[in-house]
């Protein structure tokens, strides 16, 4: 039998075949596609563009939210011999421009929510001939139509009308179809996937059938994952945890997927969310650590708001579970569990039962990727028992590495490494590095990806023989489980030398503060190391006022004491060398968004535009007058937060 993507699907339509794939809400409730009914339409789609002047190894993308008709139009572009291009609904019009011409893709396909960033480049678009638009009210575009010069009739033709064309050739198509299937091979490539180019010009990662195979097969059989299970998709399709396991590895155990109601836009998906989670009552959701800590921070404002008395119950039962759970590798011995006994138990059956029903009343855990995982989230959801189990992965891996799971866990790691990864930490001079110390991690395996697409010099750098160098700095600890440190691209360099990851500082601090809302740590061989912060403006106006402050030099001192929170913290304390830690630091007056392309479409930083636009303002702290966070360009920024900007 093939290792194809195609395989997994027949096999799994041949063994689930009451099963709902994929669930998606509509006006009349949630609309669901079995197994054998994704199989059949996804043919016929794949029939249908053919007709349309489709060959065999031309690339389509898919620039739309999580949805059924993205799963069919995936499967639909494979059973056609093409390559799909998964796109973030995030990237600005630019981005998409150049996903689209890099990629040579022949169509895109999108929903209404995303037509315009395809519509607005449309005259500047090298290859693309075809929009597929998946709705079927070609009216709710015509606007943007005229615009931008789109012909409807030409340009534009609805996801149903290839579909029913692929339904009444089907059997004159066939034929072609089955041959495109006999003769596949394990290494064609199944997608071309960007990277969010954070350290630079994103690069198209090249997967393949057998690595997806793969990293499905051997992902799934290390997690344990039972069958028939529901999974809530947030993420987005185009995030390579969610195409990987939502997509894919959800086939070997016959999962429903169900997906985030996208309609009205981002805003309302948002609001969405927790209704859904409610209504499709998950047994696990994937996340990311943006969209956890945005969980954890609404839950403790939510009980924060019922009162001191529910508050003191939630925390004392909240320290009792972490003193109980320790690092979930080893538990606390007899005398902890029982002097925590009462305090957890109380909270659990006050308070922390009736937290979990925000995420149904079936949900089992959550699997983290996509960043590090900050410690005090994973305390955090352990001890109100949703636990969030942390894993690792790179694109080019497939994406995954390893992982935490329900059996075999510790907080603070990324697991141990998936069956059949071979994973060592390298030196700087390519030598294995011993137990516990620190170096580059390195992985082999059916997982690697082909190459980056038209970029050889990129893939000879990453790829050497059959090791991918993912740039990553990490360890294993003594237990056998990876403890990932941070972004070999992103590693600070002090002046003597010294390299350092930022981004566990940046966490600390972001977690620990109440009043800064991003951090971003730098330094490039230079003295010390600083900091540009932006502030959470709603909770700096209410400090004010609670504190009736007036003068700006006090709310900066007050800021300044607040940034350097994280050193009491007992997660964090003693944590980080003295040198690594920002001597000074200088407020941007804005935050750091996807819309001033400083946040990728994955919520990382994109450090190298950050550091362009406020070059100015690091140099300042490397000036007598910057090294202290107190000075004067900070109480300018500072004074439109005050009363009458004195």
């Amino acid at each position: 039998m093939k290792r194809t993507v195609l395989q997994m699907l027949r096999t799994s339509a041949e063994k689930y075949p009451k099963t709902a794939y994929t669930n998606q809400k509509g006006d009349s409730g949630w609309l669901g596609l079995t197994y054998p009914e994704v199989l059949h339409e996804s043919r016929f789609l794949a029939a249908g563009l053919h007709q349309l002047g489709i060959e065999k190894g031309e690339k389509i993308a898919i620039l739309a939210e999580g949805r059924n008709r993205w799963i069919t139009g995936e499967f639909g572009i494979l059973f056609a011999g093409g390559t799909t291009v998964p796109l973030s609904i995030k990237l600005m019009p630019d981005e998409v421009l150049f996903r689209l011409n890099h990629s040579e893709s022949k169509a895109v396909i999108v929903s209404k929510n995303t037509f315009e960033k395809v519509a607005s480049i449309w005259t500047q678009l090298e290859f693309t001939r075809k929009i597929i638009f998946l709705e079927d009210d070609l009216e709710s575009i015509e606007k943007d139509c005229k615009e931008f010069g789109i012909n409807t009739l030409k340009d534009i033709v609805r996801y149903t009308d290839v579909l029913q064309t692929g339904k009444h050739q089907f059997e004159e198509e066939e034929p072609y179809l089955n041959k495109i299937e006999s003769e596949l091979a394990e290494d064609e490539v199944v997608t071309i996937s960007y990277t969010s180019g954070t350290t630079g010009d994103p690069k198209g990662i090249m997967l393949t059938q057998l690595n997806y195979f793969s990293n499905c097969t051997d992902a799934m059989g290390y997690f344990n994952i039972a069958e028939r299970d529901r999974l809530y998709i947030i993420l987005p399709l185009d995030h390579s945890f969610a195409h990987t396991v939502g997509i894919y590895a959800g086939l070997l155990r016959g999962l429903s997927l169900y997906f985030v109601d996208a309609r009205g836009g981002g805003v309302q998906t948002l609001k969405n969310i927790p209704i859904n989670l409610v209504e499709c009552n998950p047994h696990f959701i994937l996340t990311v650590p943006a969209l956890s800590g945005n969980f954890m921070t609404k839950i403790k404002d939510g009980v924060a708001a019922k009162g001191k008395f529910v508050n003191g119950i939630f925390n004392a039962g909240l320290n009792a579970g972490i003193r109980i759970n320790r690092d979930g590798f080893r538990k606390a011995g007899f005398f902890v569990r029982l002097i925590n006994f009462i305090p957890y138990k109380l909270a659990d059956a006050l308070v922390f039962k009736k937290v979990r029903l925000i995420f149904g009343n079936s949900i089992r855990y959550c699997v983290g990727g996509g960043a590090l995982l900050d410690i005090r989230q994973q305390v955090f959801f352990c001890s109100i028992g949703v636990p969030v189990y942390q894993g690792y992965g790179l694109s080019e891996a497939t994406p995954i590495i390893s992982a935490n799971t329900p059996e075999t866990h510790k907080m603070g790691s990324s697991g141990k490494v998936i069956p059949n990864v071979d994973c060592k930490i390298l030196r700087a001079d390519d030598s294995e590095a011993d137990l516990g110390e620190k170096g580059e991690i390195v992985i082999r395996g059916n997982n690697v990806m082909k190459g980056y697409y038209k970029n050889p010099v990129s893939t000879a750098k990453t790829v050497k023989g059959d090791w991918l160098y993912t740039g990553d700095l990490g360890y294993y600890d003594k237990d056998g489980f990876l403890i990932v440190v941070g972004r070999g691209k992103a590693l600070l360099i002090s002046s003597d030398g010294e390299k350092y990851s930022p981004e566990g500082i940046e966490e600390a601090i972001q977690n620990s503060s109440e009043l800064i809302l991003q951090a971003m740590v730098y330094n490039d061989m230079k003295k010390y190391t600083t900091a540009l912060v932006t502030l959470d403006a709603p909770k700096i106006a209410r400090y004010v006022e609670k504190n009736k402050i007036a003068d700006s030099e006090v709310l900066l001192k007050a800021i300044k004491l607040d940034f350097y929170k994280f050193k009491e913290t007992a997660e964090y304390r003693n944590q980080f060398p003295e040198k690594w830690i920002p001597s000074t630091f200088q407020i941007v007056s804005e935050p750091f968004t996807e819309q001033n392309h400083m946040i990728n479409s994955t919520m990382k930083m994109v450090r190298h535009k950050i550091q362009e636009a406020y070059h100015d303002k690091i140099e300042v702290m490397y000036t007598s007058e910057g090294s202290n966070a107190v000075n004067d360009i900070n109480r300018q920024t500072v004074k439109k937060y005050l009363p009458f900007n004195q």
